[in-house]
């Protein structure tokens, strides 16, 4: 690997298909990072062995959504000639890393962690925190520093764990000497696409709630979603002024609108800024709106469904993307951890001077 090379980790929990929350949150983004020519490798996990950490007694759950996941990477556009995808449970050398890095970190530091807490309390996990969830920032630690990545495209709610993976680096650096590489966080630019709420006005989109728009629906769910989002609740009447902050519908369109939109679909406006103004004024119904972000929605998700449908007609293909991947993703990751055991002096049987040290202590 070049001095400089950049490298991308990124990747998903297959516990359910993706929706339009990890597209404008991520999934974009990697294609166009893919795209760019920046990048010397890109790694994006299936992360299943991490979605174990809470779903340990449902593993059908995990093992349904593994081609689900994968399906919806191909349909974005993730294209196997430029990224390795990859299935995280397939990489053993990602448990031996976690199992050496839980050395260098400790119990109230993973307290601490903002993203661990909000987690755990949103599982209800407070009384009975399952060790292999507690202890998933080192997890992730181990998936990017094995692949010695240089960037993480991630949500906002990742930073604390892309934090923690960096004191990883730095006390393992300090301790055996440079061998690991730190990363850098790449956060959405647009601050809409930072985390998209649900469709019910929610913080956070999530499976678990039902307030997703998912990248495989139908034509005609993804309308019926749009149609009955949450708005401004006291704009009753058309005259009535409204209010944007929380206002769904209006989020969504920072995050997915832009000008060439409205000569397409809402030409008596020139822009989203108009279209604001006319809305807090008053005189501009939620209908309308919505039906216009409904057009904006059908021209992104067009394609990706599309797409979706080609490879559903071929999975024979698709496992094969997988199983390749797995195997390229193996191998980088098994030499870092040779590079790992190395540094801590513990590859007994490939350093050859182990035995000659041996001998001569044990010499009368």
């Amino acid at each position: 690997m070049a001095e400089n090379s950049k490298i991308i980790l990124t990747g998903d929990r297959p516990t359910g298909k993706l929706h339009v929350g990890h597209y404008v949150g991520s999934l974009k983004r990697r294609v166009e990072l893919q795209n760019s020519g920046e990048f010397e490798k890109i790694f994006i996990m299936i992360a299943d062995a991490q979605a174990l950490t809470d779903n340990a007694d449902h593993p059908a759950k995990v093992r349904e959504n593994i081609m689900e996941v994968a399906l919806d990477y191909l349909s974005v556009g993730i294209d196997p000639a430029k990224s390795t995808i990859f299935i995280q449970s397939h990489i053993a050398e990602l448990t031996e890393l976690t199992f050496y890095y839980m050395n260098l970190v400790t119990v109230s530091r993973l307290q601490r962690n903002p993203t661990v807490k909000a987690e755990i309390q949103m599982r209800n996990f407070e009384t009975s925190i399952p060790v292999g969830f507690f202890t998933y920032p080192i997890s992730q630690a181990a998936d990017i520093t094995a692949f010695k990545a240089t960037t993480v495209p991630v949500g906002e709610d990742q930073a604390p764990m892309l934090e923690q993976t960096r004191e990883i680096v730095h006390k393992f650096n300090s301790v055996y000497g440079e061998t690991l590489v730190e990363p850098q966080i790449l956060l959405p630019e647009n601050e809409a696409c930072l985390r998209l709420p649900g469709t019910d006005g929610k913080a956070k989109m999530s499976k678990s709630l039902g307030n997703c728009i998912y990248l495989s629906e139908s034509e005609e769910d993804v309308r019926k979603k749009v149609m009955s989002m949450f708005t401004d609740p006291d704009h009753i009447r058309v005259q009535d002024p409204g209010k944007l902050e929380g206002n769904t519908v209006f989020t969504y369109l920072d995050a997915f609108g832009n000008d060439e939109h409205f000569a397409e679909y809402l030409p008596e406006y020139a822009n989203l800024d108009e279209l604001k103004e006319h809305y807090k004024r008053g005189g501009l119904g939620d209908v309308k709106v919505k039906k216009f972000l409904n057009s904006v929605l059908q021209e992104e998700l067009s394609p990706i469904r599309a797409r979706r449908a080609e490879y559903e007609k071929n999975l024979d293909q698709v496992y094969e993307i997988l199983r390749s991947g797995s195997e390229t993703a193996k191998e980088t990751a098994a030499k870092t951890l040779e590079e790992v055991k190395h540094a801590m002096k513990i590859d007994y049987f490939q350093e050859p001077t182990f035995l000659a040290e041996q001998k001569e202590k044990f010499i009368i």
